[in-house]
């Protein structure tokens, strides 16, 4: 008999911790070879964690909502072979390993490329004098707003024992440039008068009579604090241009049908659309960066994001790896596979992770353009709007003539602090130029 320690996987290359959702096996259960032990959930994702061992479950070594950092071990299983890896007789009780958590783990701290987080001094223990833990998470976010142990300690928490969580703090944080804070260390005052000075302001709405209170869910949660950051990050800018695709439609009206017969999938506008942006990024990379602090990181590799609405109603980015590097096909099966995994909620970690440059299709909603919020920290996002039929001036060598057009309007939005309105411009017009100039004689 031994014990297997189940740890915690690397879910990306940016995700460095996760909080546990549900436990789906109880201490003492048979637990079969790759089968689901627990849900954990990312900012990015949410996924099962399966066990690569069979046996019985023995401990948890963590609690529902707690937060544990990659690499960690999850909970303890008894295996009837010698050859899985031996865990330490005494293992550290759920009260030591939450406490062990807090210490952030060298993967944890090692300098990432996407996403840029900003550093920050958080709090060095998990626990506060008065014996209250706090995640890694909300440490960083209380250290970044230069709340000390004191102000912290007087947040009322909604979490499991009152554990304070991310948005309890941001509730707080909103309110507390309207309401007298705790007493904290003179230490943290200059950053406490700063952080109060700066908070966002929250009006108070009292509900009419028939209203419905429905609470966000931690995926909306997620994306509306996303926004909010990229917003006040970036001074957006957006270009607009319209192409005429009517040459692409036909194209497509052509070649769907045998297309589908052929490979077994369906050729829609997406993958077209993504195939003019790649082409686009190669002839103007300096889209295709990031930015973080004072410097600017361009990327040698051209993923394309693209965002997808979700049965929920929420939305998420998987992403297209070297999207310069597959033909037409490849990108349609890609878009078809990302798409399906999206909507049934199998998308992997790796799947959202590495974007340089996102798409959106608005016309898929029947929206002829739309101004598009950054994706942080990439630089610049276009949304594709509704084709439509449009009556359109068309040169002919007999004259100038009224024709009926496929149109459609690209809206390219773009973070100003990097990207000047020439630079803005000249990409979105690029590619519209691609797909004005389609080839109605192309092979697939």
């Amino acid at each position: 008999m031994a014990q297997y320690e189940l740890l915690l996987p690397k879910m990306g290359e940016s995700v460095a911790e996760a909080t546990i959702t549900q436990w789906l096996k109880q201490p003492g259960d048979s637990i079969a070879m790759d089968e689901s032990v627990l849900t954990i959930a990312t900012d990015k994702v949410d996924s099962d964690v399966p066990s690569p061992v069979a046996g019985t479950l023995v401990k948890w070594l963590y609690e529902v909502n707690d937060v544990v950092q990659v690499g960690q071990a999850l909970a303890l299983v008894e295996t009837e072979s010698g050859s899985a890896a031996a865990a330490p007789a005494a293992a550290a009780a759920p009260q030591a390993s939450a406490s062990s958590a807090a210490a952030p783990t060298p993967a944890a701290n090692a300098p990432e490329a996407v996403p840029f987080v900003p550093a920050t001094e958080a709090l060095p223990v998990g626990r506060t004098s008065s014996g209250r833990f706090y995640s890694p998470l909300v440490r960083s976010i209380a250290a970044k707003e230069g709340l000390g142990a004191a102000e912290l300690d007087q947040i009322p928490g909604s979490g499991a024992e009152g554990r304070v969580n991310k948005a309890d703090l941001l509730a707080y944080l909103a309110n507390r440039g309207s309401a007298p804070a705790p007493a904290a260390p003179a230490v943290a005052a200059p950053a406490a008068a700063a952080a109060s000075s700066s908070a966002p302001k929250t009006s108070s709405y009292s509900p009419q009579e028939g209203d419905e209170i429905i609470e966000m869910d931690r995926m909306r949660k997620l994306i509306a604090d996303h926004m909010v950051m990229s917003k006040s990050t970036s001074p957006h800018v957006t270009s607009f241009v319209e192409a005429d695709v009517t040459n692409l439609v036909r194209w497509r009206d052509k070649v769907k049908h045998a297309f589908e017969k052929r490979e077994g999938e369906k050729i829609t506008f997406t993958p077209i659309f993504i195939e003019a942006v790649a082409r686009a990024i190669k002839d103007f990379p300096m889209i295709n960066i990031s930015i973080d602090g004072d410097k600017i990181y361009r990327h040698k590799n051209i993923n394309i994001g693209m965002a997808t609405a979700l049965p929920t109603g929420n939305l998420i980015v998987p992403v297209i790896k070297n999207a310069d590097q597959l033909n037409l096909s490849g990108i349609t099966k890609q878009v078809n596979a990302l798409a399906n995994r999206a909507r049934n909620n199998q998308l992997k970690p790796d799947d959202i992770q590495g974007g340089t440059y996102t798409l959106t299709n608005v016309g898929s909603f029947g929206n002829v353009m739309g101004t598009p919020i950054i994706n942080q920290p990439q630089v610049a996002i276009l949304a594709v709007g509704a084709i439509r039929k449009m009556p359109a001036v068309v040169e002919t060598p007999e004259g100038d003539m009224i024709a009926i057009r496929h149109k459609i309007f690209l809206s390219h939005s773009y973070d100003h602090r990097v990207v000047d309105g020439a630079l803005g411009g000249m990409f979105v017009r690029r590619v519209a130029d691609y797909l004005e100039a389609w080839d109605v004689n192309r092979d697939i």
